[in-house]
């Protein structure tokens, strides 16, 4: 694409750009940020059938360099994934606003009022692989939340990605809103990424999108605080009080419905208790949808093709058809497990018993944790947020998906008549 030939400047003339559009857009109205919301979805879905060819441009060249097929397929734009990426934006618009919110308020005896107050965070760096359609989802969750974006995505989606932003410039611009809340860095030189991870003079937070190595590279890097998604190591735990029935059919959901994303199941505990019962019913199934199995030695035992799991499979992201079992001999041992091996992403237990299932929730140190319903709902849109810039497995400042309230701080707002401190 874009042929830079000093890449410092050009990050740098992003990023002053970026965090003067930022300034303007935190005091901006919500109906006219929803009105550029609304231009958006209008766009994309008028220029569906371009956004499709152009992404074929991007596929094309993914296939001839021999790319993962679970990455062509995070890339690819099909018609249900473009009309996605316009009704995420629909839902977005129709959310409550969170700049301005007063998150909570006080008087003091001194007659001072304090209320803490949601801002935006100001100018966000998102940096990313493979999926286009995050970038419209990105920069939908940012601008409602009054932040500038500055996206990078990977160079396999570039062509998709030029021309998704430019469409959403364009309806932001349609609605009187500066364009450059929304702004693409259009070089696929890597370098433009450790200028942009030091730009901490006008990026307020880099939030990374993509495998272990990128994000590990980027908290490595950057002077820029930095929101992390190392991996997503799920659980699925069939306790011993499990509805059998209930358990096939989440487990087999989490591992195959689509196991090349982060929020699939990598691991299965099975408590002893039920193995006799349930490993018969699961695993021919998992093989016959072409999925690997690797066992611990009860399940190697019981199912002698199944190659052997070893210690690192345990603390694997597969992002594929492979799946490790393990059987275990109490809830206190599933938990130990999934706390020793997981990632914090998203983990859940198949039970009937709810004191165990409370356990469970308590104990399971994972930024989603389930009861009876499977991984694969950890997400934006399926939690209501209409879509999200990632899945944090940090502690601070947001955890699991990120939608609105995640984008955005807060201040304090201090109203006196004239106290003074003594």
């Amino acid at each position: 694409m874009a042929e830079i030939s000093d890449i410092e400047a050009y990050i740098r003339d992003l990023c002053v750009r970026a965090k003067r559009a930022a300034a303007v857009l935190a005091n901006t109205p919500s109906d006219k940020k929803d009105l550029a919301l609304q231009f958006m979805a209008e766009a994309i879905r008028g220029q569906a059938d371009s956004l499709a060819e152009t992404n074929r441009l991007d596929l094309d060249a993914a296939k001839q360099a021999g790319l993962p097929s679970a990455m062509i397929d995070r890339l690819t734009l099909t018609p249900k994934r473009i009309e996605s990426m316009a009704a995420g934006i629909d839902v977005v618009r129709a959310l409550p606003d969170p700049v301005g919110e007063v998150i909570s308020g006080t008087t003091r005896p001194n007659g001072l009022r304090i209320f803490k107050v949601r801002v935006p965070l100001g100018v966000i760096g998102f940096i990313y692989e493979s999926r286009p359609n995050v970038t419209a989802d990105a920069a939908a969750l940012c601008l409602k939340a009054g932040n500038a974006i500055i996206l990078r995505g990977g160079k396999e989606a570039i062509h998709s990605n030029v021309a998704i932003v430019a469409l959403l410039r364009e309806a932001a611009e349609k609605a009187g809103l500066n364009p450059d809340s929304i702004l693409l860095v259009e070089t696929t030189d890597r370098a433009a990424v450790g200028h942009l991870l030091k730009a901490d003079d006008y990026v307020d937070v880099i939030i990374p999108r993509g495998g272990e190595s990128l994000i590990r590279r980027i908290a490595e890097e950057s002077s820029i605080p930095v929101i992390k998604h190392y991996a997503g190591i799920c659980h699925t735990y069939v306790h011993a009080d499990a509805d059998l029935d209930m358990a096939l059919e989440v487990c087999l959901n989490a591992k195959l419905q689509r196991p090349g994303v982060c929020n699939a199941m990598e691991t299965l505990l099975v408590d002893e208790v039920v193995v006799a019962d349930f490993l018969p019913r699961i695993i021919p199934a998992l093989q016959e949808a072409g999925c690997e199995v690797r066992g611990d030695e009860q399940v190697c035992a019981l199912f002698p093709d199944a190659p052997s799991a070893v210690e690192k499979d345990w603390c694997t992201e597969y992002l594929d058809l492979i799946l490790s079992i393990a059987v275990v001999p109490s809830l206190d041992e599933a938990i130990s497990h999934i706390n020793t091996y997981g990632s914090g992403h998203s983990d859940a237990i198949i039970t009937q018993d709810y004191a165990a299932a409370m356990k469970f929730v308590r104990e399971v140190d994972s930024a989603t944790v389930y009861v009876n319903a499977s991984t694969r709902f950890t997400d934006g849109g399926e939690f209501g947020m209409g879509a999200e810039v990632g899945i944090s497995t940090d502690k601070l400042h947001a955890r699991g998906p990120m939608g609105l309230p995640e984008l955005t701080t807060y201040k304090f707002v201090i109203f006196g008549n004239g106290q003074i401190r003594e």
